[in-house]
């Protein structure tokens, strides 16, 4: 029998039967929860919802470690893979690993390095790399000043290829960077991001020629010194000629007054290294090119140490009267500065229109900068025979000799061009701002015949003030450094600008000054060479920290500010002197082992050579993409003096070297 089909409103009606029936028991069965909830005492609610609450906390920690456990399987992965690509023969204990040869810095050189297996691409890490994105930061390059006078000229940089760790990463703060004794750097230098061996930069550069190797006799290292400065005036030669500064990796040039900085600079480093081509080349240019006739603001300071410096001291090397000529036209054209209210003079003085001023942001000069211009202009006098150049330098180290507000020697770091009077009190250091001021005490004595008694004073009280104040020793390895004292606070911190002292203090006890300087001169010497020692590049960073406590483990504490190598000359310039008057060989090889380092790490294979931004990672020191003119005039010199065996090559007892390594004659005393 069969049935007729059922009918479609009576199938839909049995369902919305079933729909309503269903829709009613959740009804019924929420309405049930409700009454049972609210059954419940507030007791029993509050515990069940926070028993809830702790369920969930629980869970959600559950799945952060799983998921982070999964995230590590992946590093893991990679990491295995890094670890299969290490040879059997890891670098040997002790030793820095070498850099992978990026783009811009090539292998160091010599026997040492040459007798080593080449090493792989690939590092051995302490632990698993972090992943790393890219992204492009695209920037032109900075002005050399912040009021605009003279900007570099190549314009704008290629994009580049910035690489920043996604965690753990510290960025650096952003400040301004002394550039030598009180000037200053353009602050994007302290946070200049690496280049990338992925940006449009990575084309790899042509290979520097190789220098002779060189062995550890003093001839083969002063060849290697010949070498390293042959290399970087290649750079400057081929591209920044005539200019202040090569910028080696980009190969271009960056100007901070138009003066031609590193060719002036490094005059009398070529006279001395016996360079005659090279130095015949830069003076056909001084001749020809070099004009003081242009409007620009110059730091007095900074011209007065490098570019009258330069000029005096291959006039006294060479006889020759055209370098007097050129001191004379510009000494002349720096004299608006002293034109003030209190004789101690602007920081900045325009060449050309003959106006001076200070910063733009303060009346202030740094006391290194006003009270270093001494030996300079003295001797601008002495062989001119016109008193002016002398008198408003003498006349600000008398003001200086008698102000108040010294704390036992030691001298506060600004003094006001209105008032004459010191600013900033309570604030002690011989670093930056500070530093040249005392080295000028000595000098000036020793420059004058030793005839000045207030500037021996001054020299030895404050030798003895920072003994007392600022001298301290590490807790680990008991090295001797010398700190800050900011209102009676003492800060463990001591820029590698204060390694000048070494060298300063056995000067003085060379001239009769007290022996026990010249212990203080040989513990912090050991300081300044473990700063480059303890580095993983064997550079020091621009400034370090020391640690007080025994417990610390290690003596040398840098923080990521202050990683950057600036290829400064204080160690190396103590080294020299130290060299001199002990005739210790341990001197030397330290020397040596800087220039190597140097090779190693700052040498750009197209000719110059580089600041870096961080000592401590040989595998990506991070180029800046800047060579200072004192490289040249003072870092290469100083290792050249240190190598010679001739000690009458520039002798001691005939010739100071000023603040710029430009080395003056010293006076014959009055007759008595």
């Amino acid at each position: 029998m069969m049935y007729p089909p059922p009918r479609k409103d009576f199938i839909a009606l049995t369902l919305s039967d079933a729909h309503s029936h269903a829709y009613n028991n959740g009804k019924h069965r929420r309405q049930s929860c409700w009454r049972k909830w609210k059954r419940l005492s507030r007791l029993q609610r509050s515990l069940i919802l926070f028993l809830l609450a702790l369920l969930l906390i629980l869970a959600l920690l559950s799945y952060s470690s799983v998921a982070e456990r999964w995230r590590g399987w992946s590093d893991k992965e990679d990491w295995l893979e890094l670890r299969n690509r290490i040879p059997d023969n890891p670098p040997a204990a002790g030793k820095p690993p070498a850099p992978v040869v990026g783009p811009h810095l090539e292998p160091d050189e010599g026997p040492d390095v040459a007798a080593e297996p080449s090493r792989p691409e690939i590092l051995l890490l302490a632990k698993p790399p972090i992943k790393k994105r890219t992204f492009l930061n695209k920037r032109g390059p900075p002005s050399r000043q912040k009021d605009g006078n003279v900007s570099d000229t190549k314009g704008e940089e290629k994009p580049r290829q910035q690489v920043v760790p996604e965690e753990g990463g510290e960025e650096e703060e952003e400040k301004k960077i002394v550039s030598w004794r009180g000037a200053m750097i353009e602050a994007d230098q302290a946070t200049e991001p690496p280049p990338s061996a992925n940006g449009k930069e990575a084309a790899a550069p042509p290979a520097a020629p190789a220098s002779p190797a060189a062995t550890g006799r003093p001839e083969d290292r002063l060849e290697a010194v010949r070498d390293a400065f042959r290399h970087a005036w290649k750079g400057y030669r081929d591209h920044a000629w005539g200019h202040d500064e090569l910028k080696p990796v980009s190969k271009s040039f960056g100007e901070w007054f138009g003066l031609g900085l590193t060719l002036i600079d490094s005059l009398d480093t070529m006279w001395i290294m016996g360079l005659k081509e090279e130095f015949a080349e830069a003076r056909n240019w001084v001749e020809k090119e070099l004009s003081f006739e242009k409007n620009v603001d110059v730091n007095l300071f900074e011209t007065t140490i490098r570019v009258l410096g330069g000029l005096l001291s291959c006039y006294h090397l060479t006889k020759d009267q055209l370098f007097l000529e050129k001191a004379k036209d510009l000494g002349s054209r720096l004299m608006p500065a002293f034109k003030t209210p209190s004789k101690i003079p602007f920081s900045d003085v325009n060449i050309g229109t003959g106006t001076a001023h200070p910063p733009r942001w303060t009346s202030d000069s740094t006391l290194a900068e006003v009270t270093s211009i001494q030996l300079e202009f003295r001797e601008l006098s002495h062989v001119t025979q016109d008193p002016q150049y002398q008198d408003v330098a003498n006349e600000i180290m008398r003001l200086v000799h008698k102000l108040p507000g010294k704390h036992d020697g030691l001298v506060p770091m600004f003094i006001n061009t209105n008032s004459g009077q010191f600013s900033h009190k309570g604030v002690f250091t011989l670093g930056a701002r500070a530093d040249s001021y005392y080295e000028y005490l000595l000098k000036q004595w020793i420059q004058g015949g030793k005839t000045e008694d207030d500037l021996l004073e001054d020299y030895l009280q404050a030798i003895e003030g920072v003994k007392k104040h600022l001298v301290r020793q590490t807790g680990p390895g008991r090295l001797t450094f010398v700190g800050e004292l900011t209102h009676n606070r003492f800060s463990p911190k001591m820029d590698h600008l204060v390694c000048f002292l070494p060298g300063t203090l056995a000067l003085g006890v060379h001239n009769g000054l007290p022996g026990d300087h010249m212990d203080l001169a040989v513990r912090l010497m050991e300081t300044c060479h473990q700063m480059y020692q303890q580095m993983e590049t064997g550079l020091s960073p621009e400034i370090a920290h020391f640690s007080l406590q025994a417990g610390d483990g290690q003596d040398v504490v840098v923080k990521p500010a202050d990683r950057h190598n600036l290829l400064r000359p204080e160690t190396v310039e103590s080294l020299f002197y130290m060299f001199r008057f002990t005739g210790d060989a341990k001197y030397r090889d330290w020397g040596w082992d800087m220039l190597r380092s140097f090779n190693k790490y700052a040498k750009v294979p197209s000719g110059g050579y580089t600041s870096i931004n961080n000592v401590r990672d040989p595998a990506n020191p991070a180029p800046r993409d800047k060579m200072e003119s004192f490289f040249l005039g003072e870092t290469l010199k100083y290792l050249f003096l240190l190598f010679s065996d001739d000690v009458e090559l520039l002798s001691l007892d005939k010739y100071v070297f000023n603040t710029e390594a430009h080395p003056l004659p010293i006076w014959p005393p009055p007759p008595k």
